[in-house]
């Protein structure tokens, strides 16, 4: 009899048909113990995505669980002290979509500094008369603009490395310095959005840093400053990131990520300084082989009774949500 598998997010029909081969499969439409079909409640796996809670309550209501697989690199949701009590495993994808996302946070930087989408809806509303002075407004160079990240974790290491191409000096803050980094360490994030003229959120997601991009940040990054947000949307308050925007108090935004996804405030829809995109900084060919991978190699080795390629770590703490997205 195969192994059953409950699956709480929605993954490709190729990895589907894979699992399907090896274990039985239960669908989950939402996170919450009354919604487990009966037939799954002896499942001993749960596939799930970073920002989807799993909570103690759904642990509770799965008697047999031993693995909780995330698809993606993402675990915030997961409340892993709860996992950890009662034995089980979590995992996720590790780096695997650190090239992409990287590449793709590159090119919001580029969008929003250079002003790309604004000129692109510029020509398609045929406004261009073909002389220099009309066009749209001036932009600064990448060169020698400071970029700030947040986080420099696989992902941040590989936006300095694209970054150092461009000539652009760069900063960044971590709950420690890397001594094997050779980029100017700043101890608290306000010190690095002063510092910066762009700055970028890739940190990983979790209760310490909920909302850490708030009113004051911006104000310390300025009105010539831009963010950009490959992490996820709960670290930056969205409502004062409208109101940065709106007000001119910093110069513009790109984001792949929000906080109630996949709803996206109609403020950020209605400002032109502002760059919008539907969480897929991940999705690149490699990288979503390479996730499928990692949570058909994760759970092999958990039937297996062999070690998981791809634990998490017991910290930073959990992050619990109300909602869930589609994209990790």
């Amino acid at each position: 009899m195969k192994p059953s598998v409950l699956i709480a997010t929605r993954v490709l029909p190729r990895l589907l048909g894979r699992l399907g081969e090896h274990y039985t499969l239960h669908g989950l439409e939402r996170p919450e113990p009354e919604a487990i079909p009966s037939a799954a409640r002896q499942a001993r796996a749960l596939i799930t995505a970073g920002g989807i809670r799993t909570d103690a309550a759904l642990m509770d209501a799965l008697p047999k669980l031993g693995l909780i697989a995330c698809y993606g690199t993402g675990y915030e949701g997961v409340d892993r002290a709860a996992a950890r009590a009662r034995g089980i495993i979590v995992t996720h994808a590790g780096d695997t979509n650190a090239t992409a996302v990287a590449e793709f946070a590159f090119g919001l930087i580029i969008a929003t500094v250079r002003g790309i989408i604004r000129g692109d809806r510029y020509a398609r509303a045929n406004r261009w008369r073909g002389d220099i002075i009309e066009r749209t407004a001036s932009t600064p160079e990448l060169a020698g603009q400071r970029l700030g990240i947040y986080g420099l974790g696989a992902i941040g290491t590989k936006i300095a490395t694209r970054a150092a191409a461009f000539e652009m000096e760069i900063g960044y803050h971590n709950r420690r310095p890397r001594a094997d980094q050779p980029y100017a360490y700043h101890p608290t994030l306000i010190d690095l959005a002063r510092w910066a003229d762009i700055l970028m959120v890739s940190v990983r997601a979790d209760a310490t840093n909920y909302r850490a991009v708030n009113t004051e940040v911006l104000g310390a990054l300025g009105p010539g400053g831009h963010l950009v947000n490959v992490s996820r949307g709960i670290t930056v308050d969205e409502a004062a990131l409208c109101e940065a925007l709106e007000t001119g108090a910093i110069a513009g935004a790109a984001l792949d990520v929000f906080e109630h996804e996949p709803t996206i405030p109609d403020r950020l829809k209605a400002l032109d300084n502002v760059v919008l995109t539907p969480h897929m900084a991940a999705i690149s060919a490699n990288a979503q082989r390479a996730q499928r991978e990692a949570i058909f190699v994760n759970l092999e080795a958990f039937f297996a009774d062999r070690p998981v390629r791809n634990p998490v770590p017991d910290w930073p703490p959990t992050w619990t949500s109300r909602s869930s997205v589609k994209n990790c």
